[in-house]
C-alpha cells in the first residue's frame, strides 16, 4: 500500500453503525430509551446491572448511568444530549468515565428510529473512536445491549397482550 493511500485508510473515521429491527411499535421503542424505568431492564451487556440512570432528556440535558458487570467492576457511561426528536431521533454525546472519575474521549451516538411495517428499525451510529479496537469493544458491548433490548420489547409486548 502506497503512502497516499495509507493516510486516506487512517484518515476515515472509525464508525460504528448497528441496526436491528424490533418487533415492537416505534413510539414504544423510543420511550424505552427515553424512560429510567425502561432503561433499567436492558441497558448495558448481557449480564451487567444498572445501578444509576439519570436523564433529563432535552437538547442540553445530561444523562449519566453507572452500570455494574458480572465480575462487579463498576462503569460510568455519561453525556449530554444534542437533538431530541420524538420519536424519530436522539443525538447525545457519550463518554466513559474511569475509576478516579477521569473521563475518556467524547464521541458521539445518533439513534433513528423509523417504522417498518408494525416494528421498528433502530440504527445506532456512534463517532470518535481512537481506535479499531476501541470501536470494536463498543460494538460488542452495544450488539449485547440490544439483544437484551429486543428481549425486554418482546416481554413488554406480551405484558400488553396478557392484559388485553
Amino acid at each position: 500500500m502506497n503512502a497516499t493511500a495509507r493516510r486516506a485508510r487512517l484518515a476515515e473515521p472509525l464508525e460504528l453503525v448497528v441496526t436491528r429491527v424490533l418487533d415492537a411499535p416505534r413510539s414504544l421503542v423510543f420511550e424505552a430509551w427515553t424512560r429510567p424505568e425502561h432503561l433499567a431492564r436492558w441497558w448495558g451487556p448481557q449480564g451487567f446491572t444498572l445501578v444509576t440512570c439519570e436523564l433529563d432528556v432535552r437538547p442540553g440535558g445530561a444523562w449519566y448511568r453507572r452500570m455494574r458487570s458480572p465480575e462487579g467492576s463498576e462503569h460510568i457511561k455519561r453525556g449530554v444530549y444534542r437533538e431530541v426528536v420524538a420519536p424519530e431521533r436522539l443525538v447525545f454525546t457519550y463518554l466513559n468515565e474511569a475509576a478516579d472519575g477521569t473521563p475518556g474521549p467524547e464521541m458521539l451516538v445518533t439513534v433513528t428510529f423509523e417504522e417498518e411495517g408494525a416494528g421498528t428499525r433502530l440504527t445506532l451510529r456512534q463517532t470518535g473512536f481512537e481506535s479499531v479496537a476501541e470501536r470494536d469493544a463498543h460494538t460488542g458491548g452495544w450488539t449485547s445491549a440490544l439483544v437484551r433490548f429486543a428481549g425486554y420489547l418482546a416481554d413488554a409486548g406480551e405484558a400488553g397482550r396478557s392484559g388485553d
